[in-house]
């Protein structure tokens, strides 16, 4: 390969790895964290220290008389260090910080991110069943913003898809009873020799 060669694709992945971190909060951004889950962490005194960042969303809030401690379900981070909205977990852990957070703010169920030193874990139980919380001193928290609503709408709120009678063409005869949507369908007018 010519150096030309190598250092165009050396320049590309450094724009394409920029460009990932822009989306990244500032807040939360860095690579020097340590490659450790909740799950490691329960049983793992030599993890003791290290510093990671961990998200997931919060299942519930205690305020303390000078700090404030959230117990969290892990979620693995996406490219921009948002918690993934699906069933994986790795468990979860406590966060405690320094201050008063309004619990009606962080609220349960809301998404955030953490960066913080591992300590010594906390011995608990979740309803009945004895847990062992990995424990984090947060330097860094971050509430994730809440989803917008428009994300909610269904893919039919906007009509039907344009490409379904390309694909269906039999779909194309308003008045065929196999047509799923029928002569009520406002496509059908289209289709009207009027």
């Amino acid at each position: 390969m010519h150096n030309d060669s190598k250092t165009l694709l050396i320049a590309i992945a450094t724009l394409v790895l920029s460009a990932c971190s822009t989306f990244v909060p500032q807040q939360l951004g860095g690579n020097d964290f340590a490659d450790v889950t909740p799950h490691m962490a329960q049983r793992r005194p030599d993890v003791l220290g290290q510093r990671v960042r961990w998200g997931g969303s919060i299942a519930s809030v205690t305020s303390e008389k000078d700090r404030t401690c959230f117990q969290v379900v892990s979620h693995p981070l996406d490219y921009t260090a948002r918690p993934e909205e699906d069933d994986r977990t790795n468990g979860r852990f406590i966060a405690c910080i320094s201050g008063f957070y309004d619990p009606e703010i962080y609220a349960v169920k809301r998404q955030i991110t953490v960066i913080g030193t591992l300590q010594t874990p906390t011995i608990g139980n979740i309803g009945r069943h004895p847990y062992i919380f990995p424990n984090l001193a947060i330097e860094t928290l971050y509430l994730w913003p809440k989803p917008s609503p428009i994300t909610n709408v269904p893919p039919y709120a906007f009509g039907p898809d344009p490409f379904l009678y390309q694909a269906y063409p039999w779909m194309d005869d308003p008045m065929d009873p196999m047509n799923p949507l029928g002569p009520m369908d406002p496509m059908s007018a289209w289709d009207m020799p009027w």
